[in-house]
């Protein structure tokens, strides 16, 4: 069976009436303020408010001619007060009542229906056939229960719709329109508009409007609402922009390849709305209670005014003890214990980048002991950088850099690129090279003023007949490193070496602490050697390292951890790592970017960072605690509450209790959702350094 979004309670889709498609996911729902408080949230509010407005001026004024009785006629001026309150605002219990029948289901407003409608129809009775019953007015008590319920609502419906909020910026950031390219000139159209191949023109400022590459100009790109990536990012012509994202100051033209629902921001929505329906197997408990829940309170509710009318407590504390218990009890409590707790957790990763795919994938983040990780991309930025330059003597550091960068110019080899981008980072004004070639499994070679100048990898240099006597020990420290080197030579002259490596990746050695913090050891598996495999585990802070792995050599790894009964979270970049990231108790690929909806992984890390490893394992951890927190509350409170109202006091108070029981279980009725909903709300501060 289907639940009910809203309130959690279950629905046959066989028989259901009430049902919402939204982005080709059927919703359905108890009843029509269910479906409308899903479908026009801000619409459902405002009537709320509206109908809180009267319901509390005209309850004051009941309650106080109840108490006061300050004429003799006071009923008849309580009358019309208590029936505005019980048939204009308390109207929508009615319907959902009407609602459930149709459906053939027992939910929460049906118990509100029936107990506020014993009080207000008994007072009336008394009212009107004086004499035939017991004497006693409880107009007060139908107004309460419908009001303080109604306030109830509008509490929990404003922290649904906080912790909604998430995926309420990811769907209202998209412009409605943008400037297409087309027939040599430039139109504004509306977004719905555009197809995959369009060209757009991104003014600086302006969102994006499509998934798409770069085709014309630079400029640098605010992500971070999609990733949580606080740092513009800079593009060039050939790099992606994310739907949503901001251009920065350059004006550039988009080749759109990916539009409307297709776009990342529309499939990140999808896996955030999808959380709202996830039911985790710890609620499958309170899905069999909640399933009975109702009948079973109305059973008892009768059974309890039986009782008390049998034991000569007289009619009027029957009737009492019937509303009491009707409206105390709480359904939805354990309807939303799961979607309350998972929307926020999800919500919350979704604004940092990381995305829950699957039903079960937050419940299984939760249990997880050891995470197995790669470590080219994942814990380094999997891109050489230059991080020593070792000039000879009567040689400068940046002369050494220029006259590489000189001939490297141009190349797309990762050794050139990182030369290049070196001689940028340190200002060095780089001279022309010509007649620049490759030298196949060598380097490149090119003349600068005059002179051959070349740069050969390490490999490729110890081979040859050169004097590098004087650089021995910062070769030897390069090779301990597991660093790259290449030499300079200038007319077969050695002038000095250059220092590679993949550096480490910022925030691994918090990630690395913060999993360990929370009792899960991190073990990598790389197919690199040992040597660079080692230097970058000593800087993270892990002490486990398996190098030289192929594919298959990971998987056997994991499943060795896995017969030892540990459950294993893989790390990878969701291509070659994809065995392993589908044999793993928790799939987690990182650095998906764009390509959430093809990732295998049961969490999506959009960015590369590894603190989303961390973070997303934490949230599993706090979510399904709250779940738990959630369930023992809703347990809790209807196991001790329900026998009170059923007068479980009165041998110790009186039965005057039952005075007070009809307002007091109204009461607390109102606030146990909204417990529930608020104790979720607190997922939303959970942080690396919390």
């Amino acid at each position: 069976m289907a639940t009910d979004p809203v309130c959690g309670m279950f629905v046959d889709e066989r028989t259901a009436e009430l049902r919402l498609v939204r982005e080709n996911r059927t919703y359905y729902f108890c009843s029509s303020r269910c479906l409308q408080e899903f479908s026009q949230p801000e619409a459902e509010l405002r009537r709320l408010r509206r109908r809180l407005a009267i319901a509390w001026p005209l309850t004051i004024a009941v309650v106080f001619l109840t108490y006061a009785r300050p004429f003799p006629l006071w009923p008849w001026v309580a009358l019309p007060l208590a029936g505005v309150v019980q048939f204009y605002p308390g109207f929508q219990f009615y319907q959902s009542t009407r609602d459930a029948l149709r459906g053939r289901i027992w939910n929460m407003d049906l118990l509100i229906a029936v107990g506020t409608t014993t009080a207000f129809a008994y007072s009336l009775g008394a009212l009107f056939v004086p004499g035939r019953g017991p004497a006693g007015f409880y107009f007060d008590a139908s107004a309460a229960i419908v009001t303080l319920i109604l306030t109830g609502n509008y509490l929990e419906h404003l922290t649904r719709e906080r912790a909604r909020g998430a995926l309420r910026r990811l769907q209202e950031v998209l412009p409605s329109s943008a400037v297409r390219i087309q027939d040599g000139g430039e139109v504004e159209v509306p977004v719905n508009e555009l197809r995959e191949g369009d060209r757009i023109r991104a003014r600086p400022g302006a969102r994006f409007p499509v998934d798409g590459r770069i085709e014309e100009g630079r400029t640098s790109v605010n992500e971070s609402l999609i990733t949580g990536e606080s740092l513009p990012v800079i593009k060039a012509p050939g790099d992606l922009v994310i739907a949503g994202s901001v251009n920065g100051d350059g004006q550039v033209i988009v080749v759109a390849t990916r539009v409307g629902a297709d776009t990342t921001l529309a499939e990140i929505g999808r896996l955030v709305a999808e959380a709202e329906t996830s039911r985790v197997p710890l609620q499958q408990l309170a899905d069999r209670i909640a399933s009975a829940f109702v009948p079973l309170v109305l059973a008892l509710a009768l059974l309890s005014g039986v009782v008390w009318y049998l034991l000569g407590a007289g009619f009027t504390i029957a009737i009492l003890a019937f509303v009491s218990v009707v409206v105390i009890a709480c359904p939805c409590a354990f309807g939303i214990a799961t979607p309350a707790a998972i929307v926020v957790g999800t919500g919350r990763g979704a604004e940092e980048g990381v995305l829950f795919k699957g039903r079960d994938s937050l419940e299984r983040a939760s249990r997880i002991d050891v995470v197995l990780t790669d470590k080219t991309g994942t814990l380094t930025r999997g891109a050489l950088a230059l991080t020593d330059v070792v000039p000879a003597p009567g040689i400068g550091e940046n002369e050494l850099l220029a006259l590489a960068a000189a001939v490297e110019r141009g190349s797309e080899h990762p050794v050139a690129r990182a030369v290049a981008d070196g001689a940028r980072g340190r200002g060095c004004v780089v001279p022309e090279a010509r007649l620049v070639r490759a030298d196949p499994g060598r380097g490149v070679r090119g003349t600068v003023g005059g002179a051959e100048i070349s740069v050969e990898g390490g490999g490729a240099a110890l081979e040859a007949p050169l004097d590098l006597s004087f650089f021995r020990t910062t070769i030897d420290g390069f090779e301990a490193g597991g660093k790259g080197w290449s030499v300079v030579l200038r007319e077969s002259k050695v002038l000095g070496l250059l220092g590679f490596s993949d550096e480490v990746a910022p925030g691994v050695a918090e990630a690395v602490r913060t999993l360990e913090e929370d009792g899960i050891s991190v073990v990598m598996a790389t197919g690199d050697r040992e040597a660079p495999a080692r230097s970058v585990a000593r800087t993270v802070g892990i002490s486990e390292v398996h190098a030289s792995l192929s594919p298959a050599a990971k998987l056997d790894l994991l499943r060795s951890l896995q017969s030892r009964g540990q459950r294993v979270a893989y790390v990878g970049d969701g291509i070659n790592d994809a065995p392993a990231l589908a044999a793993a108790d928790l799939g987690m690929a990182i650095g998906a970017g764009t390509d959430v909806a093809k990732e295998a992984g049961g969490v999506i890390l959009v960015r590369s960072d590894f603190r989303g490893v961390a973070l997303a394992l934490r949230l599993g951890r706090r979510t399904v605690e709250k779940v738990r927190g959630n369930l023992s509350w809703a347990i809790g409170y209807n196991a001790v509450l329900l026998p009170v109202a059923a007068g479980a006091l009165v041998p110790a108070l009186g039965l005057r209790t039952f005075q007070v029981l009809p307002i007091a279980a109204a009461f607390a009725m109102a606030i146990s959702s909204t417990t529930v909903v608020l104790n979720s709300l607190s997922l939303r501060s959970v942080r690396l350094d919390a």
